[in-house]
């Protein structure tokens, strides 16, 4: 257990205004985390190993994407106890996002509100970042290994003042500029707060999409002599035609995994709280059961053994349980990390644990 509870930071943090809140978390966690102050936050990973997409993950509960744009704490985050962690998302350039005040809390639903806009500090100094981890001197050890390192994610997206039709070459810069520091790369195609983004799930621009990630990764994997797995992260905001077309989509362009879910744009779970009608995506409590069903059917459509990433709503062991009753192999967490602290983390481990639910290696 951390030495310092979360209980006792919350009130304090929660007086703040939401973003105030995230940047001061990790600017204090940036500051510790290479000295032994970080003892304060550090508590012990759960072992419950499983090999995905031909990585081997220390557990199944992992850190989503959003929490650390500019991947600056890294190794902050791996002593809380996770099995993998994915940082981003990063775009070309620099960009500053949204308009502020652009991120709220729904204390009664245990949800946000963000409309944060890929802010972030752009390629260069995102790979400076992450070269800089500790944690990254450790690769991933062989499948066989008793003691896994830390897996890493690299989440990439497109530049707000790309236009739609040249997505595909911010994708494929970030692509080839995170490849050689990544475990596996996420491609972000779901956000609600990049204009016209969501709009790469459709038939024709995920299909464009697809075949060239998959053709540099291709060149890049030949290049290097290392195979980086790619995982898409979709949207909750589907029909069970996307869902399917989705499916396809991924077979047939030989991607590695699928991220399930971005953010909702639904407020049906929230109407009447304040802030519930601001503009932006939905997480939290709120979106369990919606991403729960899409990951449900993107089982039923992918087979047993394609790997599926939940994420959305997971508050407790119990919500991340059924994540992998609905057919997720691993589980991320974010919104529940606001509201519930690093002590989640555990406590999510032990229960994915515990169902003692065999998964073939992959």
């Amino acid at each position: 257990m951390s030495l310092l509870p979360y209980a006792l930071l919350r009130p304090f943090l929660f007086r703040l205004d939401a973003e105030a809140a995230h940047e001061l978390t990790l600017a204090q966690l940036e500051r510790i985390q290479h000295t032994p102050l970080l003892a304060l936050a550090a508590q012990p990973r759960i072992d419950d190993p499983l090999t995905l997409a031909g990585l081997r993950f220390p557990n199944r509960v992992g850190l989503a994407a959003g929490l650390d744009k500019n991947a600056r704490c890294i190794d902050a985050w791996g002593a809380l106890g996770f099995g993998f962690v994915e940082v981003g998302t990063v775009t070309p350039l620099a960009q500053a996002g949204n308009p502020k005040p652009r991120i709220f809390r729904l204390p009664q639903s245990r949800a946000l509100i963000n409309r944060l806009g890929f802010n972030n500090e752009g390629l260069a100094a995102f790979v400076a970042n992450v070269r800089r981890s500790r944690l990254r001197a450790q690769r991933p050890t062989t499948p066989d290994s008793a003691a896994p390192a830390l897996v890493l994610g690299l989440n990439i997206g497109k530049n707000a003042a790309t236009p739609i039709e040249r997505a595909s070459d911010d994708y494929l810069a970030a692509l080839e500029a995170v490849y050689p520091h990544a475990d596996y790369v996420a491609v972000n195609i779901s956000s609600p707060n990049t204009q016209n983004l969501r709009a790469l799930q459709s038939d024709a621009a995920l299909e464009q999409l697809l075949a060239a990630l998959a053709e540099r990764r291709a060149e890049l994997s030949a290049a290097s002599g290392v195979y980086r797995p790619l995982f898409i992260k979709i949207a909750p905001d589907l029909e069970a035609e996307q869902i399917e077309a989705i499916a396809a989509a991924l077979l047939r362009h030989g991607m590695d995994g699928v991220i399930a879910t971005n953010t909702t744009l639904g407020r049906s779970a929230v109407q009447g709280q304040p802030h519930a009608d601001e503009a932006g995506g939905l997480s939290g409590a709120p979106l369990l059961q919606a991403s729960n069903a899409v990951v449900r059917a993107l089982r039923q459509r992918l087979g047993p053994d394609f790997p599926i990433i939940g994420v959305g709503g997971v508050q407790s062991g119990a919500d991340a349980q059924s994540k992998l009753q609905a057919g997720a192999d691993l589980v991320q967490l974010y919104t529940g990390l606001i509201y519930r602290g690093p002590a989640l983390v555990p406590e999510v481990a032990r229960a994915l644990a515990s169902l003692q639910r065999p998964a073939p290696a992959r």
